[in-house]
Parts: structure tokens; sequence; C-alpha cells
């Protein structure tokens, strides 16, 4: 039986107050509780707190998503939130467009707006509220449109506890500033100094078709301007099959081409999906036992890209095993960067005895283990879990080829691809890069071919990334570039490299973009709805 009971204004839910010694601090905007079980099998349930929003008319906030590639933005109060749920649902069960997200776990409701972990609100005085207990809870926050008060929970569910262990139950930092809430979170985690990326993908001109004469003509056009030279999706059979590299697209296996991108004084990339098997994989159908099952035994879907897509089970020490195998594998063939991608699966499902944030910790903190020295940029990733354990994250959707994906896609999951939803989330979270992490903002494109938005957007794409950003990417050949685009990429690695102080200030249905450059001050004025930069100069 659960009690309910308020101390200091908190709710907490427990079997009894007298299960456990309570440690509280309050000091400097920072209130902490810690907790001392008294008992066996304790299975904790959520801690929460809840404040009134003031001037809720004029107010817009800052909701992060729950994980890389979910909308996170600056939104009025009065704002609906995209829910999968209202989609059709035949089609988001034939594509598991619910697994993306925190659908498969969260109650979307009509009149809330949540986010995680952090939360501000510029408006008026504002405030700038964050969670310093990410290793052990998500910190949600729900905002209830129809009484206008914020709830802020600690989300423990699950976590087991026996007699004399002790747990972090409540670690936030409250400020009812925004400008001193900033400067506080700015102090909490100093800049990293992380180096800057500039570099190559593939995915984003041929997708999964791509061969060693693909790779290796797109890499011959690379200059020493690149410090890295990653292959994406396409090399191998299929997801989950990492030791069968495709035989007819790359008849030499990998290595001669990770010799030559180091001949260029280039770091090697990878991109691997460590936590997820295909359904057309050997390892789906030859061990249907590495799959991870729900309570009631079905195999847990993690979405439907390639043939659809499984969560491996991490418990098992087979699955760890293989996959700190098959990491050790493209270590040896001598790949330095790491693209680690739909890791958001580890947290699909979550064994007992564990909160959700608890269990996605371990998952990530094991991939560090399994790549030390190496680069790791996650994706698809939940994005507390990663700041002490990647040095990149994505942090928006993938950029899509038209401006925002074709008109039916814009009815579903919150994570889908799109180059307007990606920009928003490069400049709206753009106070967590270098201090969390290094943030990658996915690339940006120069090409006239094979690419449906138009200059303007591909302006906007190449600007916001290059001043928000530490990791620059595209997916152009640029061995085909003229001397126009040739100029127009040396202006967008000088702004990476050299801008400074690069700021916006979201009024009036427009973001405005401030930042200084070989000592001159620029200034734009960008629409977001249809991607179009006019300078605010003129």
């Amino acid at each position: 039986m659960l009690y309910r009971y308020y101390r200091n204004g908190l709710l907490v839910l427990s079997h009894h107050p007298v299960d456990f010694e309570i440690d509280e601090k309050f000091a400097n905007n920072r209130h902490t509780i810690v907790i001392k079980s008294k008992k066996d099998n304790i299975v904790l349930d959520n801690v929460s707190d809840t404040m009134p929003i003031h001037d809720v008319a004029k107010k817009e906030a800052f909701f992060n998503g729950y994980q890389s590639w979910t909308d996170s933005k600056e939104i009025k109060l009065k704002a609906k939130e995209k829910n999968i749920y209202r989609s059709p649902q035949a089609v988001v069960r034939a594509f598991a467009m619910d697994k993306y997200g925190d659908a498969p776990f969260y109650k979307y409701r009509r009149h809330v707006i949540h986010g995680y972990d952090v939360c501000y609100s510029k408006s008026g005085e504002g405030f700038f509220h964050f969670n310093l207990n990410y290793h052990n809870a998500y910190l949600l926050f729900e905002y209830n449109k129809r009484n206008h008060r914020l709830t802020i929970t600690s989300d423990l569910n699950g976590i087991k506890l026996n007699k004399g262990d002790e747990m972090t139950v409540w670690d936030c930092a409250y400020y009812e500033s925004y400008e001193e809430g900033y400067e506080a979170f700015k102090k909490y985690f100093p800049k990293k100094n992380i180096k800057k990326m500039f570099g190559y993908t593939s995915w984003y001109n041929y997708y999964q078709n791509i061969n060693d004469k693909i790779i290796l003509r797109d890499l011959e056009a690379i200059d020493n301007r690149f410090n890295l030279f990653q292959i994406d999706d396409g090399y191998e059979t299929f997801v989950g099959d990492w030791f069968n590299i495709d035989p007819k697209k790359f008849p030499d296996g990998l290595k001669p081409i990770v010799e030559k991108i180091h001949s260029k004084g280039l770091s090697a990339g990878i991109w691997l999906a460590p936590f997820v098997a295909e359904e057309k994989s050997k390892l789906f159908l030859e061990h249907p036992e590495y799959i991870k099952k729900d309570k009631k035994g079905m195999l847990v879907k993690a979405g439907g890209n390639w043939s659809g897509q499984y969560a491996l089970d991490l418990e098992k020490e087979e699955v760890r095993e293989y996959i700190k195998k098959f990491l050790k594998y493209y270590m040896d063939l001598g790949f330095d960067f790491f693209k680690l991608d739909f890791l958001y699966a580890a947290g699909i499902e979550v064994p007992e005895g564990y909160s959700r944030c608890q269990y996605q910790d371990k998952a990530y903190k094991f991939l560090r283990e399994c790549l030390p020295g190496k680069i790791i940029l996650g994706c698809g990733a939940n994005l507390v879990n990663s700041i002490d354990y990647f040095d990149y994250l994505r942090i928006g959707p993938d950029v899509s080829l038209k401006w925002d994906d074709v008109a039916y896609m814009r009815l579903f999951h919150r994570e889908r691809p799109s180059t307007k939803t990606t920009l928003q989330n490069t400049i709206f979270r753009s106070f967590l890069n270098d201090r969390w992490f290094g943030n990658d903002p996915d690339v940006f494109l120069l090409r006239d071919n094979n690419i449906d938005m138009n200059d303007d957007q591909k302006k906007s794409l190449a600007l916001i990334n290059s001043l928000f950003s530490s990791v620059l990417m595209t997916s152009d050949d640029i061995g085909v570039y003229d001397k126009d685009k040739n100029e127009h990429l040396e202006a967008v690695l000088d702004n990476f490299l050299h801008a400074k102080n690069a700021r916006f200030v979201k009024k009036d249905g427009k973001i405005q973009l401030f930042y200084e450059l070989n000592n001159k001050q620029y200034h734009y004025y960008y629409d977001y709805k249809n991607g179009v930069l006019t300078n605010g100069q003129e």
C-alpha cells in the first residue's frame, strides 16, 4: 500500500514515511533529498513538486524533448502538443511510430505540455529549472493549461531498494529568474572545450545506396579543411549483422578505406545502431532470444525503419558480449569516431529494479566502456544520459531533403525527419553545446541535385548549423562544387571556426540571430516557418 504525504511542499509517495531515513537540504536554489531504506524490497514511486505560472497569456517556455530527435523549442503555453495517438492508429501500429519517443510510457493529454530535465521561460523575469540527479531519475516538467501550474516530477518509478541502500531521489535547481538560472546552469555545467569536428557523412546523398566506389570518390574530394570522414548506414548486409560487410558493395571490406582516410590525415568514422536488430537480419532470425520481451512476453519493437527494428535485451550476457565484440571489430579496423544511433531503444522496456533513467544510464555507460579512448557521437539518445559518456550528441531529428518532409509525414511522431524542426532544435538547444556535450545539428547541404530545398533554406541550414554546434558535416560530393559553392563552403567553415558570441532572440514570429566574425557584428532575421534569412542590418 502506498501512502501520500507532504514534506516541505513535496508530494511524496512511498510505502510509509517510516520506511526511510530522509536527509533533505535546500540551499542556494538547490533542493536535494537523499533517502536511506530501513527495509528490504522497497520499490520507489515518484516525487513531485508544483508551482503556479503567472502571466500565462504572454508566456512562452522551453520544454526539452525526451530524446535527440524530439521537437524542442520555446512555445506559447496555450500551444497544442503533438500526440502520436491522435494520428491514424492503423499506420502508427504498422510502422511502430509510437516507439521513437516517450509515447510507450507517457500518457499525453490535451491540456498538458511536457518536457524533461530542463525547462525555462524568458517571459517577464521568467524561470530556469534543471535536473542535477540525472544518473538516477529524469525530471519531468508538466504545464497544466487548466490550473496554470507547473508540476515537476522526479521519475523514480521502478527503483528497488534494500535495507541500508541510499538514493538521491530529488536534486533540482530552481530559479525564478531566467538570467540567474542560466548563469547557475553554466556554473554547474562549465564549458568542456570540445574539439570542433568538420566532416563528411555519406547518408544524406545516398542513404543505404553506397559502395566502395562512391565512398572513395567522395573521399578523394575531401581536403585538409576537414578532419572527419564518416561512413554511414548501408555498408552492412542488415542492421544488427555488424560482422557482415556487404561483399557486393565493399568486396575488399572497410579496412583499405579506413587506411585511405587516415592517409589524408582524417579521423575515420563509422555508423552503428548497437541496441537494435532489423527483422531481416541473421541476428534476429537466428537468435530471437537476443530480443527484449515485454511483460506479456511479446518482442519489443523499436520502430519501423528498414524491415522493422527490435530492441536487444541488454540484460543478457550474450547480447552484451556480442556488442562488445562487434565494437572491438570496428576499433580493430581502425575507426576513431563512432556514431551510435537509435539508442533510445534501451529505455523502451525497463527491467525491474531500475528507473528508466538509471537503465539508460547503465546502457550508455556500457558503450563508453566498450570504446575506450574513441570518440562517440550519440544519436536518437536521451540527452542527460549522454552527458558523462558521449563526446557529441545529435540534438535534432534528421535533416530531410525537403524543407519539412512530405505532407503526410507531418501527421506522425515528434521525432520524424524534418529540416524545419531540426533547425529549431539546433537554435533552442544551443545552450547545451560544449556543456553537456558537443552539439551535432546534423548536416548542411549546398548541392543543387538530389535535394528539394531552395537556396534560402540551404543558406539558413548552413549558417545556423555553423553558429550553434561543435560538429559540422555535409553529405555533398564537394568534388563537383563550382566556384560559388566552394566560396560558400569556405564561408560556412569560417563561421564554424571563428564566429563568436552567437545568440538568438525569438520575437514576433521570427528568430533574430546575432554573432561576431572578424571584428564585425552580424544580425539576421530567421523566418523558421519557411526557412528564409534576411539581413537585419539593412
